[in-house]
């Protein structure tokens, strides 16, 4: 991800977090202020509503008192109520209909004693029919203002009742008498068109927009059909408990004003303030963009100059100017970077110096440890000597002359070396080797050690291998070198040994395996025979099996090494064989 990218996120992540974080406080903050303003009315409106009822019972007090002192002074509804005169029969009928229309209740009935009813407003029908529950219920009610449930022709309704009594005689007799509760009366408690009235009484539900419940029934005002009211998750609503005179089932239960503000005025804010709000987050979204485009722009392109001059740099070239006039970090970092290349114009002088120095180093020991290798046939052949002279001086001139060509030889590799040491090592110049005439040079210079025993199994009609001779001879003068250093108390067997190997589909190669019975080697000595500089011999310089790794490299040759301490150690190398096959060898083994 470029940091053109990277930056653009980062500001549009600071700024959405931010527009957020603000947009979410503004929803939660209009929201609790608009509800605690609409519980506020909701409460009011409760108040209101408790003060109108207490009202509406007084009006129901005050006339179902002035129908009681009517009622003891109206003789005729004296005769027919007591003395159930037949003349009067209908007077009492109808004057439960004629005073609820002259006082504007909508029901009113009278009752003896006994709850029989002898005149009903509401429903005239119901003369002579026994209910005492009704005036009982309204009698424990405290206060005696109730709702109660009044059948008409055409259904029930509910009503907003209170009781009253009179004495004629020697009977009582009870005046109830309501308002009805619909439709048309929720709509006055409301006084306000945000505001629903809603009233839940046992076995239904009545709202300013109609009934709704068990009762199949419309509103007794305006036979509209009913709606249910608003859900508590779409409002909010406070409650007034009414008492409720059941008397179908002779018991006084509990009815609910609920008066409710619907959230829609606050749903609709909501959603223009998330509009709002989208707007500016896709504006600011839009600044973002391009500031962080210019802000990118203005810090990205100076690093990637900087970042094209440094790619330039390396140890051959260290001379990229990154000079700046800038006061800012990019100016800082430009002077920085040329600072640091300036130091590594200082290292890498001395560094070149230093490696100069080590190579030579390197040359001197390499030159010095091919030397000793060169000279140790050399020093055997007069060591030899010197003991032929001593022991047996008449046979000096004809060992002498069986042991020239092996100082002739020893004395043209050192000369070789010198002439060829213009490198680390020699150059190549391949040619058809034969192997086993190189080893049977190396095993001959080394001839004539006490106790020691060298074993030659060299194979017949073997092919030549494409290598330099003086760099095999190398190879091999190390390996037997390792393999005489390695015996024990000087004494011990070295074998060497040579086969063809390769399959009909590969390329045939010419294996030379250096064996020896000497100490052998631990793992941990294996691991690091082939590193510069490592040696288990008190003289020796640790160059010998890096030099042959080396050597077998350029020759595309392999060396593999398997050795058990206590029981010796076996070099096996292999080198590509050459179309020339070479001379059977003089004999199978050589000690």
């Amino acid at each position: 991800m470029s940091f053109r990218v990277r930056l653009l996120f980062a500001f549009l992540f600071l700024i959405f977090v931010a527009m957020i974080v603000f947009a979410f406080a503004v929803r939660r903050e209009v929201a609790s202020r608009l509800t605690a303003q609409y519980e506020r009315r909701v409460n009011s409106l409760v108040t209101v509503i408790e003060e109108d009822l207490e009202g509406e019972g007084e009006v129901i007090a005050t006339t179902l008192a002035g129908l009681s002192d009517a009622l003891a002074n109206d003789n005729r509804f004296r005769r027919a109520a007591l003395d159930l005169a037949a003349a009067d029969r209908r007077y009492l009928l109808d004057y439960a209909g004629i005073v609820m229309r002259l006082t504007g209740l909508s029901m009113l009935q009278i009752q003896d004693e006994t709850g029989r009813i002898i005149s009903s407003g509401h429903f005239r029908n119901e003369y002579d029919r026994l209910e005492p529950e009704l005036p009982q219920l309204l009698a424990t009610v405290p206060g005696g203002l109730a709702l109660a449930r009044a059948r008409t022709p055409e259904g029930p309704f509910i009503a907003l009742v209170r009781a009253d009594s009179v004495r004629m005689g020697r009977q009582r007799f009870t005046i109830v008498g309501g308002k009805a509760v619909g439709r048309g009366f929720l709509v006055r408690l409301e006084r306000d068109e945000e505001l629903h009235v809603t009233l839940t009484y046992p076995d239904g539900v009545l709202s300013s927009t109609g009934l709704v419940g068990t009762i199949p029934a419309a509103d007794t005002e305006s036979g509209t059909p009913v709606e249910p009211p608003a859900t508590p998750e779409d409002s909010i609503a406070s409650e007034l408990n009414i008492p409720f005179a059941d008397a179908e089932r002779n018991e006084l239960a509990e009815a609910r004003l609920v008066v409710t503000h619907p959230l829609s005025e606050l749903r609709a804010l909501r959603r223009r303030i998330d509009l709002w709000f989208l707007t500016a987050l896709g504006a600011t979204a839009a600044v973002a963009f391009v500031l962080a485009n210019w802000l990118a722009g203005r810090i990205s392109r100076p690093l990637a100059e900087l970042a094209r001059k440094t790619s330039r740099i390396d140890l051959d070239r260290l001379d990229i100017d990154f000079g700046s006039r800038r006061n800012d970090e990019i100016g800082a970092l430009s002077r920085l970077l040329g600072a640091m290349t300036e130091r590594l114009r200082t290292g890498a002088a001395r560094l070149r110096e230093a490696e100069r120095r080590a190579t030579l180093g390197e040359l001197a020991r390499q030159v010095n440890h091919d030397i000793k290798n060169g000279l140790i046939p050399i020093r055997n052949v007069f060591r030899h000597l010197a003991q032929v002279a001593r022991d047996e001086p008449g046979d000096l001139s004809a060992i002498f002359d069986e042991r020239r060509r092996t100082l002739d030889s020893g004395i043209a590799y050192l000369e070789n070396l010198a002439s060829n040491y213009a490198r680390l090592y020699p150059r190549l110049e391949p040619q058809a080797c034969d192997v086993n005439a190189v080893i049977r040079q190396v095993v001959g210079g080394v001839g004539g050690i006490e106790g020691v025993e060298l074993e030659l199994d060299l194979a017949e009609r073997l092919p030549a291998v494409h290598s330099d001779v003086v760099v095999l001879r190398r190879i091999l003068e190390n390996l037997v070198d390792n393999a005489l250093d390695s015996l024990d108390a000087g004494a011990g067997t070295v074998s060497v040994a040579t086969r063809l190997v390769g399959s009909e589909d590969e390329r045939p190669r010419v294996r030379i395996v250096v064996a020896d019975t000497g100490r052998g080697m631990s793992e941990q000595q294996r691991a690091k025979i082939f590193d510069d500089f490592y040696t288990t011999k008190e003289e020796g310089t640790g160059l010998g099996l890096s030099i042959v790794r080396r050597l077998l490299r350029d020759l595309d040759g392999t060396l593999q090494v398997e050795s058990e301490e206590g029981k010796g150690s076996r070099f096996t190398v292999e080198l590509p064989a050459s179309d020339a096959v070479m001379a059977a060898p003089e004999g199978g083994s050589a000690r």
